[in-house]
């Protein structure tokens, strides 16, 4: 394991809530008990760091209403790793009133020797043994950082807590950073749960690089898809302000002077980055800890793993574009600017070849690493020669930021400009090959997926199995001669269907395929959006909205089903069925769930008259109540 940079600190005392108070002048003899007590937490944190200075990530004084009895202690740090609940009686019991409780957390990232259990049952035996040996009243309870963040990835956050209430009596920088991110997430939580999805911690303190100056990253993702008061931007703005003042106050009632990085991001355009791969947000899903979540963070992050998430083309060929235009403009800067623009003139293609090949955008420092081993070790496409390019400017990159290199000569920049042309000649050759391979896949794609859509198009018209040589012309008669979709997305339709019959004839060319993706990248748009008006007027008919005391509720009549929703702005909506009976009403209420409904929704065919009946209306008393009102649109 690599050695961790260490800075011993002082114990505070700490109140219940975890704030660090100014303290009158103690009585003569509780000063000299607590100078005793410091005493005995130094000699404890020197014979624990000689004996385990490398893995230890910080050690913290509880206060005394977290009091734990040995048994009940050595139960929560099983309950860390086995999820073992203790009961409430066995956390009540203090040994007596000089008990001093004391949290350690052990860093496990690296341990491959043994399993989770076996580490844990070593450290806590022998740290426990140091401190009987100082004072039977120090009690100790041992945690695995992995432990932490695993608790964190389930949705448990009471060793966040737990932390969150202790005094450090030695610290990484990592009881600082879940000190105040935990202070900071409680504050916004309380004022703004409604909106907030997700509150997470990253940066080096999540990536095991912690120091105890290191700035403590976090990050929020705000929900905005049914803001209706204000704009997006306005939301945004209006709760990113308040959230920062928040991160100022959480500094100053803990007393942890890190700068704390706040990043606050509403929900579509943290959505809108994830599809142009952003590297920026990769890694905060990587890398990040949820310290809150509502079913936001963990499906990405697992999706993140399991490969489902990819770059758009768009992202694709934005990244392979920067590299050109970045190399025109190197050689009209300054030295120092221009090593920049180098830099990024390389690794930014060099990132755009590992998307075209189908994975994630690696961070700048990974790149060289991932480049080397896809397309040189593995695919055999690439020479050795131009991945060490890359490194070369990373490293003269880091020199230059780091200010260990003050200068660059007019020598060493023209040899790395020449460098950075040779190797995009060679990227782009590069990016040819990879894009060939994928380039016969995509015009067959990219032709059944707008058939298909047009299909479904015109079954919505009521124009059901069309064959694929009258697909054309039904929907020139039945949307383009209707005035329903434009006449240009005609000749569009025609451009796809002719580049398939050139690919099947081997006669596609570079040219032919950009055509046909600008091409079906528009109509795809435009089919799409149709689709939803279409399906959205149709719903609307057969939708009753109705009014119950303070309440709004709503009922979809879907063929012989109807979804009855009884308070349309709660979260989570709660959703029930009931059959349509043959005169108008409806038949017994039974639980339903969204995804039935949405799966009920996609296989109805709705009427272009919806007629409600007379029974119905009793219907609605009974369910919403007497007092319910029939809401009309006009």
């Amino acid at each position: 394991m690599a050695k961790k940079t260490k800075s011993p600190s002082k114990i505070t005392p700490v109140s219940k809530d975890g704030i660090q108070p100014q303290l009158p002048k103690l009585p003569p003899e509780l000063e000299k008990k607590l100078k005793a007590l410091q005493g005995k937490l130094d000699d404890f944190k020197k014979k624990v760091l000689d004996k385990f200075g490398d893995y230890i990530v910080g050690i913290s004084l509880l206060p005394p209403d977290k009091a734990i009895s040995p048994e009940a202690a050595e139960k929560e740090a099983e309950k860390s790793v086995t999820d073992k609940p203790v009961k409430s009686d066995e956390k009540k019991e203090a040994l007596n009133k000089d008990q001093i409780n004391l949290l350690v957390v052990v860093d496990d990232t690296d341990s491959k020797k043994m399993t989770k259990d076996e580490l844990h049952q070593k450290f806590s035996t022998i740290i426990s043994k140091i401190a009987e040996d100082i004072d039977k009243n120090l009690i100790v309870q041992s945690v695995l950082l992995t432990d932490v963040w695993q608790n964190c990835y389930d949705g448990k956050y009471d060793l966040n807590r737990l932390i969150s209430f202790g005094a450090p009596v030695y610290d990484t920088g990592m009881l600082a950073a879940i000190k105040i991110a935990e202070v900071h997430k409680s504050m916004v939580i309380k004022k703004f749960e409604k909106y907030i999805l997700s509150y997470v911690l990253a940066g080096s303190i999540t990536q095991g690089k912690a120091t105890p100056s290191s700035d403590i990253d976090v990050w929020l993702v705000i929900d905005d898809t049914d803001v209706k008061k204000m704009t997006r931007v306005e939301l945004k703005d209006k709760l990113r302000s308040i959230i920062l003042g928040m991160g100022a106050e959480a500094g100053e009632i803990t007393g942890i002077k890190n700068k704390i990085n706040i990043q606050v991001y509403i929900l579509t355009d943290f959505w809108d980055s994830l599809k142009e791969a952003n590297p920026i947000i990769f890694t905060l899903l990587r890398d990040g800890v949820p310290f809150y979540d509502r079913g936001i963070f963990m499906p990405w992050k697992q999706l993140l793993r399991m490969g489902r998430i990819k770059p758009s083309r768009e992202a694709i060929d934005l990244f392979m574009s920067t590299g050109d235009q970045s190399i025109k403009r190197v050689k009209h800067k300054l030295k120092e600017m221009g090593m920049e623009d180098c830099f990024y003139a390389i690794l930014t293609p060099s990132q755009a070849a590992i998307m075209l090949y189908g994975l994630p955008p690696p961070t700048p420092r990974e790149t060289p690493e991932v480049l080397e081993q896809i397309f040189v070790k593995k695919e055999k496409m690439l020479e050795p020669e131009y991945v060490k390019i890359l490194k070369d400017n990373v490293a003269l990159r880091k020199e230059i930021e780091h200010g260990t290199k003050k200068e660059l000569s007019g020598a060493e920049l023209d040899q790395f400009v020449n460098n950075a042309e040779k190797f995009l000649k060679r990227i782009g050759e590069l990016f040819k090959e990879i894009e060939h391979r994928h380039n016969e896949k995509s015009v067959v794609f990219m032709h059944d997926e707008i058939m298909v859509l047009i299909r479904d198009v015109l079954s919505l018209e009521g124009v059901n199995k069309v064959k694929e040589a009258d697909v054309v012309s039904s929907f020139e008669e039945e949307l383009v001669t209707s005035g329903k979709i434009p006449a240009k997305y005609l000749r569009d339709v025609k451009e796809v269907i002719s580049a398939k019959e050139k690919f099947e004839k081997g006669k596609l060319d570079k040219t032919d395929i950009e055509e046909v993706r600008k091409f079906s990248a528009g109509l795809l748009k435009v089919l799409v959006e149709y689709m939803q008006r279409k399906r959205g007027r149709e719903m609307e008919r057969a939708r009753i909205r109705v009014k119950h005391g303070e309440k709004f509720g709503e009922v979809l009549l879907l063929d012989d089903l109807a979804f009855i929703i009884h308070d349309i702005d709660a979260k989570p909506r709660v959703m029930q069925k009931a059959k349509v009976n043959s005169d108008g009403s409806l038949g017994p209420l039974e639980n339903s769930t969204l995804e039935e409904f949405e799966t009920s929704l996609a296989d109805a065919k709705f009427p272009h008259r919806v007629f409600i009946k007379e029974p119905i209306f009793e219907d609605l008393k009974n369910i919403f109540g007497r007092d319910v009102e029939v809401l009309l649109y006009s």
